[in-house]
């Protein structure tokens, strides 16, 4: 990326929206800026109401553009949800002068591509995983070697096409023009794993609002993607349900007081739980609270460990895990993923980047630096572009010069 070109990422969660301009440095990737906003219109990372999405991206991204000092008009897309599908995929073709060249790689790898994708799904990404060149497996660039026949494996990402499109569509009508679309595991592994992890094989959860993502590396390649439909509301949801309080209480003592691990508090602590319709407010011990927490904190790592198990990728994770995401910032999480998963846990948190690096040293803002390297890294630019208004208005401006050229004419 050239040095001082801005890319910016633009996290769209569920329960908030996260901005981070980042510009190219002679080191690698400052960060100039940092916005966030609660998110109003999505729920387990779909867009269930487009004005309230927008309006909170635009009031995310003007935070961004106070602290970075510039407009914001392209950004970088991360998608996630439970309509994420993916799947690994192999291709096969004869070189034609026994030595492989850029365009052998290409069609490798659309020949391991064409495989049938449901009508309702897109292609997102396709990951080379490795080429096998005459039996020969392990290869990572096939270019300029010798052979007659070369095998790629690939892993497929498929996201349903309504809600792709109804997030470009949120930040077109913020005034955005969308470079990419990127899945947020692959955003947040960016940020937060290390060349040695995704090397010694690591798996990666991603524990948002409305989701938790899953990301297994092995061999420095991305071997497994998988999406669960719970995340930290539900744990609010519990509380709300536990302790009769509020939402946006619930939230609050979760955050102050909340903790995954039982045997890490105590029952002599207290705190002051809020009442509803003007009841008066109690103590309640934060043991009770520990215990509703850690019930549905190891029902999600559970069933994580089970789907990964059921991948057969759980022996390669040899470096453990990295738990990331806001769900990460509960006291005894990482110990009680260490407990589910009984292999070496962390907290997984940004890293890699200058400037304001202290701003964004936060498990929920992985995704949104870990967009910003991506997209700095990639060299697509204004993909996709479908404002409706803006086309609608250069449309008639096209059309009035027409006709005063008619008129003048005449």
């Amino acid at each position: 990326m050239p040095q001082g070109e801005i890319v910016v990422g633009l996290d769209i969660g569920t329960t908030k929206i996260c901005v981070v301009v980042g510009e190219a440095a002679e080191t690698g990737t400052d960060v100039i800026g940092v916005g966030d906003h609660p998110s109003r219109g999505l729920r387990r990372g779909v867009v269930v109401n487009i004005d309230s999405t927008v309006e909170s991206i635009k009031k995310a991204v003007a935070e961004a553009e106070f602290m970075a000092g510039c407009e914001i008009n392209t950004v970088y897309i991360g998608i996630a949800g439970g309509h994420i599908r993916s799947f690994n995929s192999t291709g096969v073709i004869a070189i034609k002068d026994r030595e492989v060249k850029p365009q052998d790689v290409e069609r490798v790898i659309e020949a391991a591509k064409a495989v049938a994708i449901p009508m309702d799904q897109e292609v997102i990404h396709i990951l080379p995983q490795e080429f096998i060149l005459d039996g020969q497996g392990g290869i990572k660039d096939p270019v300029g070697m010798s052979g007659v026949r070369l095998e790629s494996r690939v892993h497929i990402i498929t996201a349903a096409v309504a809600s792709a499109q109804n997030i470009i569509r949120c930040a077109n009508k913020a005034g955005l023009d969308v470079a990419d679309i990127i899945l947020q595991q692959l955003g947040s592994s960016e940020a937060t794993l290390t060349q040695d992890e995704k090397d010694m094989g690591v798996g990666l959860l991603d524990i948002g609002g409305g989701t938790t993502d899953m990301a297994v590396f092995s061999d420095g390649t991305l071997k497994y993607t998988s999406v669960l439909s719970l995340g930290g509301d539900h744990v609010t949801n519990d509380i709300v349900v536990g302790l009769r309080t509020p939402m946006h209480e619930a939230e609050k003592i979760k955050e102050k007081f909340g903790c995954g691990l039982t045997t890490m508090v105590t029952k002599d602590e207290q705190f002051e739980v809020p009442g509803v319709g003007g009841r008066k407010s109690r103590q309640e011990s934060r043991k009770f609270l520990t215990e509703i927490i850690e019930l549905r904190m190891e029902e999600i790592l559970e069933l994580a460990y089970r789907d990964l198990e059921k991948a057969g990728y759980l022996e390669t994770m040899t470096a453990g895990i990295s738990v990331t995401g806001g769900g990460a910032l509960l006291d005894g999480c990482v110990e009680l993923a260490e407990k589910v998963f009984n292999m070496p846990a962390r907290r997984g948190v940004p890293q890699g980047v200058g400037g304001l690096s202290d701003a964004v040293k936060h498990p929920k803002y992985a995704t949104g630096v870990g967009l910003v390297l991506m997209g700095g890294k990639s060299n697509k630019r204004n993909q996709f572009r479908i404002r409706d208004e803006e086309i609608f208005e250069k449309v008639k401006a096209r059309m009035r010069e027409w006709y005063k050229g008619i008129r003048d004419y005449f």
